[in-house]
């Protein structure tokens, strides 16, 4: 009896747990934060914010119109019909320079042959120039090549300055017995001079020196 009281009295003394059962199995988890605000470990530093906020500036779009294409393809083959022409007046004008040198006429024909391939070159030009001039104008807005192309057009045009003092310079330059014909050594240097500039224009435009510029 003496023990079976002591039992039921330490039993009446020993302290109790005072939570709730229902708490105990529906007391919620804390979950931890997500996010960028979530805490991170220790070393490891918030998510970066760009403060550039401004949006990237868009290229503005440049329009071409449907006869760029013809106009760029009449371009090329004038440019490359060009070349032969150059070198056949080249030689041409080579004889007709010896020969007047030597205080001799010209063989007949030669002077003709002179001016007939000089009008040929003239209408190329005129041309290259038309088509060029107008491509040109037509992608002046557009950014890549541009600096380029605007070389290539302004050395052109000074290659047709060039060229038009030249035969206002032949027609002063005819076949004198006395020699030294001041007229006739500068149309040879002007048409020299002009031939390499335009050369340059051209060489210049090639793919394999222009690149993607």
């Amino acid at each position: 009896m003496i023990l079976t009281f002591a039992l039921i009295s330490a039993l009446a003394l020993a302290p109790r747990d005072t939570t709730p059962a229902e708490a105990l199995v529906t007391a919620p988890v804390t979950a931890p934060l997500a996010g960028p605000f979530a805490p991170q470990p220790v070393g490891v530093g918030a998510p970066m914010i760009s403060d550039d906020t401004t949006p990237a500036r868009r290229r503005k779009a440049v329009e071409i119109s449907d006869g760029y294409a013809l106009r760029l393809k009449i371009h090329y083959i004038a440019s490359f019909a060009t070349l032969p022409i150059f070198a056949a007046q080249a030689v041409v004008g080579e004889q007709l320079f010896n020969a007047e040198q030597k205080g001799n006429p010209p063989p007949a024909g030669m002077r003709g042959t002179h001016d007939a391939i000089a009008v040929a070159l003239g209408a190329l030009f005129v041309t290259n120039t038309v088509t060029g001039a107008w491509n040109w104008w037509e992608t002046r807005h557009q950014e890549k090549g541009r600096t380029w192309r605007t070389i290539h057009a302004a050395l052109m045009l000074a290659a047709d300055a060039g060229f038009a003092y030249t035969a206002s310079l032949g027609s002063k330059s005819q076949f004198t017995r006395l020699g030294g014909n001041v007229s006739r050594d500068n149309h040879r240097n002007w048409a020299e001079a002009s031939a390499g500039v335009a050369l340059a224009s051209y060489i210049m435009m090639w793919k394999p020196i222009r690149g993607d510029k």
